[in-house]
């Protein structure tokens, strides 16, 4: 499983391009939270002249998350524009399910939101972006965004986990409706076998299945006040079929939801030149975070 997760990583931005930090931008870590004892972190990406947003980029391929799949040159055309980046490290299976991982993006939005000001980023204008995993993970962001807990002992707790944009690569979008209706990859099939300990001890049932696949699957949290969501996916997509894309994108069109799909003829789950694609993603959240059509 080890070696089938890393191979998914190689597809992912995160490892298109040497690993390697970009000329001006200050680079820090941070702490947003604690598991059993171990920190979670994000490291933070400061331009030479931000624009005063930021920016959740979901580090994550296969639910497995790494500091050393931190890539600041891959988000080079985000962090130009003057987006502050903030690069999130999850708890990985095969320790953590989903639904654990989902908590640990949820925790991540809480801290930048508590830390904005710190930062330099306006706290109410936060944006997120990732790619296959990682682009699951965003939807999630953006379709499951909660309110604090106003009466939270802890003030991060009290900051809400919502995020005003999502722009993503090739996400899995419903777990239960995979290249077609009725095809589940809950914790079974191909991708259910593969990623088996990301689905956890509730994908050993039928009866589990049926309900941990709507838990998971972002396209059963989909409304009208979603924010504005941008897919690329390519057609020829072996392991997240475009499919996944299609059937999120319809669902958001018949509630209302903003959402755009452009489709990438002849992909795969990755392909050259991803990187500059990057730069539709900060044209996507100059419009809907700073108001600027491009």
């Amino acid at each position: 499983m080890r070696i089938q997760v890393l191979a998914l990583l190689a597809c992912l931005p995160t490892s298109r391009l040497a690993a390697g930090d970009v000329p001006g931008v200050v680079r820090h870590e941070e702490i947003y939270g604690r598991k059993y004892g171990v920190a979670l972190t994000l490291d933070v990406l400061q331009p030479p002249n931000p624009n005063g947003y930021g920016i959740v980029a979901v580090i994550s391929g296969g639910f497995f998350s790494s500091h050393e799949a931190i890539n600041p040159s891959f988000m080079r055309e985000i962090l130009d524009r003057g987006y502050t980046v903030f690069a999130v490290v999850h708890g990985s299976q095969p320790t953590f399910t989903i639904p654990e991982i989902t908590e640990d993006m949820q925790r991540s939005v809480r801290w930048i939101r508590a830390n904005a000001f710190r930062h330099g980023v306006k706290p109410d204008k936060l944006g997120a972006f990732g790619g296959s995993a990682g682009g699951h993970l965003s939807l999630t962001l953006g379709t499951r965004g909660k309110p604090g807990d106003p009466a939270g002992k802890d003030p991060v707790e009290r900051e809400s986990s919502a995020v005003q944009a999502v722009a993503c690569f090739f996400p899995p979008t419903d777990f239960e409706n995979w290249a077609e209706p009725g095809d589940t990859q809950v914790g079974v099939g191909k991708v259910g076998r593969t990623f088996h300990a990301a689905f956890g001890p509730r994908s050993e049932t039928l009866e589990t299945r049926l309900a941990l696949g709507p838990e998971i699957s972002p396209i059963h949290f989909v409304t009208q006040s979603m924010p504005p969501t941008l897919i690329l996916h390519g057609d020829a997509d072996k392991l997240v079929p475009i499919h996944q894309a299609r059937i999120f994108a319809k669902k958001c069109e018949e509630v209302g939801a903003p959402v755009k799909l452009v489709v990438k003829p002849g992909a795969d789950h990755g392909w050259p030149g991803m990187d500059k694609d990057l730069a539709q993603f900060a044209d996507w959240f100059d419009e809907h975070l700073r108001g600027i059509k491009r």
